[in-house]
């Protein structure tokens, strides 16, 4: 008699294609004795044997659940109180037997209702969502690439999103449909760039799901899994290391364990990002008293996890810590530098009792050594205390904070030629007031005919930036398109833009002047005075592309609007190079505010193109006094305090040695080297 295992076996010998492969499942699934644990850990010894296509995976692993639900409804009833194992981890669910639900928006007769189709590959939720791709699997569901159809009519250039579909046997759960509106509104809150963005949750009959970012990329998983892996050099491993931990250390603030960490969890992009998914069964282990709906449902009950990354103390239903989180982590870590688990994927209470201890990975330092060791503490006091102690000692931030010789040398080059490139685009050799050519036809060309047949001459940028740099309190950048002339920036509200438009007017060939701007109040003309030269170097040449400061969408603001009460959380990219990040918030009271660095967060070296989170929920809050304030991202090659400075200070003392250390910076590194960008806003009271 046939069975799945040969089934599969044919299918992965090439001896059986797909179409066939199928139909032969769906007779074995029609007649097959089997309960739904023994056919799914048939098919997951097939997959660790020889990896199926995901998308097979996924369908497999639907028939199979489809086949289950049809028996169920005919009354073949169907009971297991046995784990289960799920995905390409091994994830464990357990099921209730003497509670079956039939999905809701399904009719019957009561003995015998109609058969809802599971939906899979091919299929549309809702009208709008097609699912055109199996992408993963794990213990509470099925994740598919979908095209969204709304966002495809809106010509969005990025119309696919990620969608995971519950497993029937989790549907089954009577609180399938709560745990997945708490995983949604959790997520929704986690705005970091190393954690996957969700967006909502909804329903298609009996299928729930949650839609997500699309990650283009493979799982950390697959990457572990392949049968050629050994081991990462150690920097290419840290850099997955700190991208795990900052999502995680970023999860801690807010309050949630992730509680089911494990290389499935982790998407390495194609970009070379890293991103932590599926805070699924996260639980919040600090229970504030504004959420009173924390203690109604735990999906810890659901007792989903993983048990080779499970700390004891998670197996044994304890009351979850970020030391669980940081017991994963640290054997994912030992994973990275050594190409297998630190207890041959034994449980950690079966490593425990056996009494198992981890080997030293070659090459790893004492000090790297210790950290990894404490990370992997079977005693959860024992344990590394939190995620960036643990990245601290284990070496990852050292990764970005080790200066790189090369790389030094060739941003002094590049700077150096920059500068030279910007002097003569400033400061051209031409004799003063003769306007410099407009395109490269008028590059060396005499007119001969009269002043009447000429076309009219273009305004001269040189000229154009001179009378800018005139203008008290302001930073301003020109672009001249013929005779139209356009400015952004921001000018002081006492200047005022009629005044900029009569000075640009009066130019030579000036005949239309547009403007872009952001007034400023007074008591910001210091600070434009000090860094509005390095913002309008920025953007007149090459150097700082890129680099922007702005509001996080989780901070609740209204454009650049915050009301009392809102969180001040920022998103930050970096330059194209490596440089050290500063952060301060000027307030409508005259006092800076550092936000970075400050004692928590000391060594901001970040990579280029880097792009993160500054702040969380209910960390920095709006409050008086309210007007508008101005925050400024600082990008330099160097830091430019030795320590911390204190934690907000008078604005115009700052001002001074803030100065004092660019004009230092620049006449080391050159000015090109110093990028900053603005971003002013306007707080309110809560009406």
């Amino acid at each position: 008699m046939d069975s799945l295992a040969d089934t599969l076996r044919l299918f992965q010998s090439g001896a059986l294609g797909r179409v066939e492969m199928y139909a032969r499942l769906d007779r074995l699934l029609a007649s097959t004795p089997e309960s739904v644990s023994s056919l799914l850990r048939t098919l997951n010894e097939a997959h660790r044997r020889a990896p199926l296509p995901a998308e097979v995976y996924g369908e497999v692993e639907r028939r199979i659940a489809q086949a289950i639900e049809v028996r169920q409804r005919i009354g073949q009833r169907i009971g297991e109180s046995s784990r289960q194992r799920v995905g390409d981890e091994e994830t464990f669910v357990q099921t209730n037997p003497s509670s079956p639900t039939q999905p809701a928006g399904v009719a019957g007769d009561g003995a015998n209702p109609p058969v809802e189709r599971m939906k899979g590959v091919g299929d549309t939720l809702n009208g709008r969502f097609v699912l055109e791709e199996c992408i993963g699997f794990g213990g509470m569901g099925t994740v598919y690439k979908a095209l969204d159809l709304r966002k495809l009519e809106a010509s969005d250039r990025h119309p696919y999103i990620a969608i995971k579909v519950l497993n029937v046997q989790f549907q089954g759960h009577p609180k399938s449909l709560i745990a997945l509106q708490r995983e949604a509104r959790k997520a929704q809150t986690l705005a970091h760039a190393n954690i996957v963005q969700v967006y909502d949750f909804d329903r298609d009959g009996s299928m729930v799901y949650v839609t997500m970012e699309y990650l283009p990329g493979k799982s950390l998983g697959q990457l572990l899994r392949a049968p050629d892996f050994r081991a990462l050099p150690f920097e290419e491993a840290m850099k997955i290391v700190r991208g795990m931990g900052k999502a995680l250390a970023y999860a801690h603030e807010r309050g949630f364990v992730h509680c089911d960490f494990k290389p499935a969890n982790v998407v390495l992009l194609d970009t070379g990002g890293v991103k932590v998914i599926d805070f699924g069964i996260a639980r919040v282990f600090q229970k504030a008293e504004e959420a009173p709906d924390v203690t109604v449902f735990d999906p810890g009950s659901l007792g989903a996890l993983t048990p080779a990354y499970a700390s004891p103390e998670m197996l044994e239903n304890r009351e979850p810590d970020p030391r669980d989180d940081i017991y994963a982590l640290g054997c994912i870590t030992y994973e990275l530098l050594t190409g297998r688990h630190p207890f041959n994927r034994l449980s950690a209470t079966q490593a425990r009792d056996a009494g198992l201890r981890p080997q030293r990975p070659p090459g790893l330092g004492h000090r790297q050594w210790r950290a990894l060791r404490c990370a992997l503490a079977f005693q959860r006091e024992a344990r590394t205390r939190s995620v960036n102690q643990f990245l601290e000692e284990i070496g990852a931030r050292d990764l970005w904070h080790r200066p790189q010789l090369l790389i030094g040398i060739g941003v002094a080059v590049m700077a150096a030629i920059v500068v030279l490139v910007a002097l003569r685009l400033l400061f051209p050799r031409h004799a003063p007031g003769q306007v410099a050519p407009s395109s490269p036809a008028a590059e060396g060309t005499t007119s001969t005919g009269p002043p009447s047949a000429q076309a009219p001459a273009a305004p001269s940028l040189p000229a154009v930036s001179a009378a800018l740099a005139k203008l008290p309190c302001s930073a301003l950048v020109p672009s001249i398109k013929g005779q139209t002339v356009r400015v952004q920036g921001y000018l002081a509200h006492s200047v005022g833009k009629s005044h900029l438009k009569s000075t640009l007017a009066a130019l030579p060939g000036v005949g239309e002047v547009e403007l872009a701007l952001q007034e400023v109040a007074e008591d910001k003309c210091g600070l434009m005075r000090v860094l509005g030269r390095y913002w309008v170097a920025q953007r007149m040449g090459t150097a700082g592309n890129g680099v922007a400061i702005r509001l996080n969408p989780g901070s609740g603001a209204r454009g650049n609007e915050l009301k009392e009460g809102d969180t001040l959380m920022v998103d930050v990219t970096t330059p194209d190079y490596q440089s050290y990040i500063t952060v301060d918030y000027f307030d409508h009271d005259g006092k800076v505010v550092h936000l970075l660095p400050n004692p928590l967060e000391r060594e901001t070296l970040a990579p280029p193109r880097y792009t993160a989170t500054i702040g969380n929920l209910g960390n920095w809050m709006i409050g008086p006094p309210f007007g508008t304030e101005m925050l400024v991202l600082m990008a330099t090659p160097a830091p430019l305090f030795d320590g911390v400075r204190p934690d907000s200070e008078a604005a115009p003392d700052y001002l001074r040695a803030l100065e004092s250390q660019l004009d230092r910076t620049a006449r080391a590194h050159g000015t090109r080297t110093i990028v900053v960008d603005f971003l002013q806003i306007t707080t309110h009271a809560r009406r």
